[in-house]
């Protein structure tokens, strides 16, 4: 099995952005990210904590805020108008507050792209990834399981602009029919829904579910898919989610410039 490793990837990406914060700094310029969220889920928790120790890494620095429905409105609008503040996102999901407070993300700070305007943090971790790779697309058949917010709806948006032959697998669709394809990226959130039967040999596989068993995060795969040896594929663990935050900061940057 050959490995998609986003936190090697990251880890280039990390070195450049301190750099850069340096930089910033000495131009008088400082980056901070607002994370905001509503309940404490032990995935929420765990992203969180990645973020703010990734942030400390670099030099941005990073709040985290506790909101609730009646005070969700004023903490983002405060938030807004902080010169101090580059960027703005809303942990999801959210188990209190309306969606409806994205809206409120002005779109210079809407670092992680919840607003739907620009591209998510995590779509440009696995374009990346994919490239940094060397997984050419231009001739291949894609697949993306699930139409979420963060995955699957930004990434078949920046795929089919970019003339890619892809299709996505929602709620109902026949999994089965995922043999036919060469590259799968699965975000569905549901702990090994993607059985080895349904992904055809040598193919490319991106795991981006993140659930939570028992405290344990786990991914869309069965474990019966890790087992194979003709995979390209992300590991259990610095697959995806380190190459996102490192997205993410990006953003940060580029809103503090």
């Amino acid at each position: 099995m050959k490995e998609l490793n986003g936190s090697e990837l990251a880890g280039y990406v990390k070195a450049r952005q301190a750099h850069q914060v340096k930089a910033l700094r000495s131009r008088k310029k400082w980056a901070k990210l607002a994370i905001f969220y509503d309940n404490d889920s032990p995935v929420i928790a765990k992203y969180m904590s990645l973020k703010q120790a990734y942030g400390a890494d670099i030099g941005v620095a990073v709040d985290i805020i506790k909101i609730s429905p009646a005070d969700a409105e004023a903490q983002l609008k405060r938030a807004a108008e902080d010169e101090t503040v580059t960027g703005i996102i809303v942990q999801l999901p959210l188990k209190e507050c309306d969606m409806s407070i994205l809206d409120l993300i002005p779109l210079k700070k809407d670092v992680d792209g919840l607003r739907g305007e620009t591209d998510t943090a995590t779509a440009m971790a696995i374009h990346w990834l994919l490239t940094g790779y060397g997984v050419e697309l231009s001739e291949k058949k894609l697949a993306i399981v699930g139409r979420g917010k963060l995955v699957g709806a930004p990434l078949e948006r920046m795929w089919r602009e970019s003339g890619y032959d892809v299709t996505v697998f929602a709620r109902g669709s026949d999994l089965n029919e995922l043999a036919d394809y060469d590259v799968i990226v699965t975000a569905t959130g549901v702990p090994g829904l993607v059985k080895s039967p349904m992904i055809k040999y040598g193919a490319v596989v991106v795991d981006a579910g993140t659930a939570s068993e028992d405290g344990v995060i786990k991914g869309d795969l069965d474990e019966a898919v890790r087992a194979r040896d003709d995979l390209t594929l992300t590991p259990k663990i610095g697959g995806v989610g380190p190459l996102t935050v490192a997205m993410l900061f990006e953003h940060v940057l580029q809103a503090a410039e």
